[in-house]
């Protein structure tokens, strides 16, 4: 394709190249996904650098258009509806019956469901015998810094599923994902409730920047 030179000597940036997904650069892929017509390449190479790369684009278009950091109009709009089909694909592959053989099997899903929402939101996954997930739903939704947890609408919530396990988690909007004391002690009272109902709860991860925490692996279930 030519590249086109403006009377006023503008020179638009250039358009991506064709080719497997997986063999573009991040700046290549943004400006596919925001300009599928056209796709610029520079115009997304300068968005990824203001705003330190793909997390830190997706957290701002997580944001209010008027918050001081977010991302305005149609990208922000792309961005959040991409995030939305990755997080409902992997949430369907989850409910095709393949066992969570480990806490390591659960981490893709709820990194992309949790990882830079605004509040804090606390999920389940309810699994049944065999540790398939029967649903995974978001059960509460906070503030920035907090979220009330029921113990006994998550317990009940199992129970209606008939679910015989549970794997919850949430996120910090902080981006520091190591529990404090009243993530210790909200799980202490789920695996205390759940128990009362033969329920086993096999893990709480906490979502932050980085790596997820599990609270199992920690030894804190």
């Amino acid at each position: 394709m030519q590249h086109e030179t403006r009377e006023d000597g503008f020179e638009p940036p250039l358009c991506a190249p064709g080719g497997p997904p997986e063999k573009l650069s991040d700046a290549e892929l943004l400006a596919g996904l925001l300009d599928p017509d056209r796709p610029r390449v520079e115009a997304a190479a300068c968005l990824l650098h203001r705003f330190g790369g793909l997390c830190g684009l997706y957290l701002a278009s997580t944001r209010d258009p008027g918050d001081d950091g977010g991302l305005d109009g149609r990208a922000a709009r792309q961005l959040r509806n991409a995030r939305e089909i990755t997080r409902r694909h992997l949430r369907q592959t989850l409910r095709r019956g393949a066992a969570l053989t480990s806490p390591q099997a659960t981490v893709e899903y709820l990194q992309t469901a949790l990882h830079g929402r605004g509040r804090e939101i606390f999920t389940c996954l309810f699994l049944d015998t065999r540790h398939r997930v029967i649903a995974a739903e978001d059960l509460f939704q906070g503030s920035i810094d907090g979220a009330c947890v029921y113990p006994r609408v998550v317990a009940e919530r199992a129970l209606r599923l008939g679910a015989a396990a549970v794997i919850v988690a949430h996120n910090h909007p902080s981006g520091i994902a190591e529990p404090s004391l009243a993530d210790q002690a909200i799980t202490r009272r789920l695996k205390e409730a759940l128990l009362l109902l033969e329920i086993r709860l096999l893990d709480h991860f906490v979502i932050g920047d980085g790596t997820p925490v599990s609270m199992a692996e920690r030894g804190m279930l």
